[in-house]
C-alpha cells in the first residue's frame, strides 16, 4: 500500500517546504535530478491539444490519430507513409521545440553544484537548457538518432539532417521511397527509443550509465539530495524506486519530490528524508529562486 501524502510530506506548509528545500540546496554536497516526463509536461510540451491538432492535421484527418504518444504505435501500411510520419513526430518532439524555461530555470538553481541528471524522457530539453552532456543520463533513449531495426550492431546515427531533407518531401502523408531512412550499410533503421531488447545502448550509454554510478558512489557517505520531477508509474525501477532506496538507506540523503499526481512513498523508511509537492512546479522554482537571490 502507498503511504498517504499527508504522512509522506515533510510539512503541509507551503513557506516551510520552499524553505526546506532552498536549504537542502544550498547545503549538498551532491545533487541528483530524476525526471520524468511529468516534468516536460509541467515545462508546456504537450503531445494532444491545440498545437499537436495544427501540426498533424492532415495525419487526424486520414488515420484519425489523437495525440503523439499513441500515434507512435499506428500500423501504417507502408514504409513511405511510416516514415513520413516519423519525420513529422521526430520534428515535433525533438527539433521544433526550443529550451523551455522551466529547464532553464532548473539548471540555474544547480548549475553551481555538482549535479548529475537521469531522466526517461527523449526529447533533449536538458541539453538544450545548458545541462552538461557529460551529466546527463538519458536511460530510454533519444529522438534524434536512429539505431538499426533489429538492434545489431549497436550503433546509433544521427537523423537531423534527414528529417530535415524528409518533411518539404512529404505529400499526401507518404515520403517517396528513396527517403526511407537505412542504416549506411543500407538495412532498415528503427528510433532509439526503448520499446524492446532491440534498444540499442551504445558506448555512450554505457559510459553515461558508469558515470551515473560512480556519482551515486561518490556521494553515499556525503549531503546527497535528490530531485525527482514527474516520475510515475510507468517504468519507476529506473529513478522512482532507486530514489527512495537511496533516501532510505544513505545516511545523509534527502528526497524532495515534484508530482502533481504521484506523491506518494512506497518506502516508509525514507519519509523523515522526504519532501512533496503537488503544485506547479513552475511557481515553487520560481519561490525557491527568489529568497535565493535576496
Amino acid at each position: 500500500m502507498f503511504s498517504s501524502t499527508k504522512t509522506v510530506t515533510s510539512t503541509s506548509d507551503w513557506s516551510e517546504r520552499i524553505a526546506k528545500t532552498r536549504q537542502l540546496i544550498a547545503e549538498a554536497d551532491h545533487i541528483i535530478i530524476g525526471a520524468g516526463a511529468g516534468l516536460s509536461a509541467a515545462a508546456g510540451l504537450e503531445y494532444s491539444g491545440e498545437t499537436f491538432e495544427h501540426e498533424f492535421r492532415q495525419w487526424i484527418l486520414r488515420y484519425g490519430i489523437t495525440d503523439l504518444y499513441s500515434s507512435s504505435f499506428y500500423p501504417f501500411e507502408t514504409e513511405e507513409e511510416r516514415w513520413a510520419y516519423w519525420a513529422k513526430h521526430i520534428w515535433f518532439a525533438r527539433y521544433k521545440p526550443e529550451a523551455q524555461p522551466l529547464y532553464r530555470q532548473l539548471l540555474s538553481l544547480v548549475k553551481d553544484k555538482d549535479y548529475f541528471v537521469i531522466t526517461t524522457n527523449v526529447d533533449g530539453q536538458f541539453e538544450k537548457a545548458g545541462f552538461d552532456p557529460q551529466r546527463i543520463f538519458a536511460t530510454q533513449g533519444d529522438y534524434a538518432f536512429f539505431q538499426p531495426a533489429n538492434g545489431s550492431p549497436r550503433e546509433l546515427y544521427p537523423n537531423r539532417q534527414w528529417v530535415e531533407q524528409a518533411l518539404p518531401a512529404i505529400h499526401d502523408c507518404r515520403l517517396p521511397i528513396e527517403l526511407i531512412p537505412h542504416t549506411p550499410d543500407g538495412k532498415p533503421v528503427a528510433m532509439n527509443l526503448r520499446c524492446d531488447d532491440t534498444f540499442v545502448e551504445d558506448e555512450h550509454w554505457h559510459e553515461q550509465a558508469e558515470r551515473y554510478s560512480r556519482f551515486i558512489e561518490k556521494s553515499y557517505d556525503k549531503r546527497l539530495l535528490l530531485l525527482e520531477f514527474g516520475v510515475g508509474f510507468n517504468t519507476p525501477v529506473i529513478i522512482r524506486f532507486p530514489f527512495e532506496r537511496m533516501a532510505a538507506q544513505f545516511p545523509h540523503t534527502s528526497l524532495v519530490r515534484f508530482n502533481r499526481d504521484y506523491p506518494q512513498l512506497m518506502t516508509a523508511a525514507a519519509a523523515n528524508q522526504f519532501t512533496a509537492f503537488t503544485e506547479d512546479v513552475t511557481t515553487i522554482l520560481h519561490d525557491i529562486q527568489s529568497e535565493k537571490q535576496k
